[in-house]
């Protein structure tokens, strides 16, 4: 579960196995696997690193 933000500025935890895309079309658009999308105002690559550091927290540095 990453934390993100809201455009509205609300906080909210998302399952990152449910991303399907990440895109900046100038804010940030995530395509979720059920066709959902939400807007956030972290960048592609904050997102990204958000999932890789849950993911390595979860699974230990040396699977990732």
């Amino acid at each position: 579960m990453i934390e993100l933000t809201r455009l509205n500025d609300r906080k909210f935890t998302l399952n990152s196995d449910l991303i399907e895309t990440v895109e900046e079309v100038p804010d940030t658009s995530i395509t979720l696997t059920n066709g959902k999308k939400i807007m956030v105002k972290e960048s592609r690559l904050e997102i990204k690193k958000l999932v890789m550091d849950f993911k390595k927290e979860i699974f230990g540095q040396n699977n990732m």
